[in-house]
C-alpha cells in the first residue's frame, strides 16, 4: 500500500509512547507499506520535530530524532512533484501532501487532521484520507492491498 505519513502522524509518533502513529512508523520502517516522501513533507518533518515544545514532550534525543527521520526516509520513495494541484485545504501548508499523493499515486494520506482534508475545495479520485487507526484496522482486517 502506497500511503503518504503526514507531518502529524510522524511527530504523534514521536511522543507517543505507543498508538497507531507509532505502529504506522514501524510499518513503515519494516517494509509493510510504501511511505512516500517529497522534499517539502522532509522539510517540514524536520521543521515540526525540531520545535522545543515537541521537543520536550518527545522521550528522544535530537540527534536520535534526526536518526529515526534518516531510517523513516531511507525506505520510503522519494517522490518528485512535478505540478501543483492547489485543492485550496484549510491549511495552505497542507496542499503540498495531496500534491505528493497524487504525484505518487498514493492509496491513502494518512493524518490525524482528517477534517481539514476533507475539506478541500479539490478532491483527488483514488486518494483516501484516513486517521492512522482507521488505516491500521483496514490493514489488519485485510481490507487494504498490501
Amino acid at each position: 500500500m502506497r500511503v503518504v505519513v503526514d507531518t502529524s502522524v510522524f511527530i504523534a509518533a514521536l511522543i507517543g509512547g505507543k498508538g497507531p502513529s507509532r505502529e504506522l512508523l514501524r510499518m513503515g520502517l519494516a517494509g509493510q507499506l510504501q511511505a512516500l516522501m517529497g522534499n517539502a513533507l522532509v522539510a517540514e518533518y524536520e521543521a515540526v520535530a525540531s520545535r522545543p515544545t515537541i521537543r520536550q514532550q518527545c522521550v528522544l534525543t535530537p540527534s536520535e530524532i534526526g536518526e529515526l527521520l534518516d531510517a523513516f526516509c531511507s525506505v520510503c520513495e522519494w517522490i518528485p512533484v512535478y505540478y501543483l494541484l492547489r485543492p485550496n485545504l484549510p491549511d495552505e501548508g497542507d496542499n503540498h501532501l495531496v500534491e505528493l499523493a497524487a504525484a505518487g499515486n498514493a492509496e491513502v494520506i494518512a493524518t490525524n487532521n482528517v477534517r481539514d482534508f476533507r475539506r478541500a475545495e479539490l478532491a483527488i479520485p483514488g486518494i483516501r484520507i484516513l486517521a492512522p487507526q482507521y488505516l491500521l484496522k483496514e490493514i489488519r482486517d485485510g481490507n487494504a492491498d498490501n
